[in-house]
């Protein structure tokens, strides 16, 4: 084999490994949540079969059909006790009392999340509304919606569905 052949062929492996090594990575983004401190929170994968055998039809609707409740119906719209809100399908914690705050809507509205990596966005032009749909990271179980108008320090306004949480009592 003369160095032409040899040095094809070494480039030709080279290549192949890290176009896998890439690809390895990235699927593996799809399973985890990387935090800031760079900890590594396992996401949680199920088919939607085994979502109906958890979760009320409601809160499947809700959760997983991107469903709304209507307002002024949810467990959580006026609740002023100290706790977390969790995610109702895989126990995420998503919002902290302490950013909930009354915003006429009829839904629980928050001004932030517990941090910034336990939301995904999604954009929702459902509708003909140019909106942000709001997902739990963890099991991409659909919460609610983000809009700008919110009271300070952020300006935001989390509008989320009493049906995709859980309230954790601060002990």
């Amino acid at each position: 084999m003369n160095h032409f052949q040899m040095l094809s062929t070494c480039l030709g492996m080279f290549l192949f490994i890290t176009c896998n090594q890439a690809q390895s990575t990235q699927s593996v983004s799809d399973k985890v949540i990387v935090t800031p401190q760079g900890d590594t929170i396992q996401k949680v994968i199920k088919s939607e079969a085994e979502w109906k055998l958890e979760l009320t039809d409601f809160e499947y609707f809700v959760l997983r059909e991107a469903g709304t409740e209507r307002a002024f119906t949810g467990a959580f719209w006026n609740k002023k006790e100290k706790g977390t809100y969790v995610c109702r399908a895989c126990g995420f914690p998503l919002f902290s009392s302490d950013t909930k705050f009354k915003s006429g809507t009829g839904w629980p509205s928050f001004y932030q999340p517990v941090n910034k990596y336990c939301i995904a966005d999604k954009k929702d032009n459902k509708y003909g509304w140019d909106r942000t749909e709001v997902r739990c990271a963890r099991c991409g179980g659909h919460l609610g919606h983000v809009f700008p108008d919110g009271p300070k320090p952020t300006g935001l306004r989390y509008c989320i569905n009493s049906a995709s949480l859980k309230f954790v009592e601060k002990e």
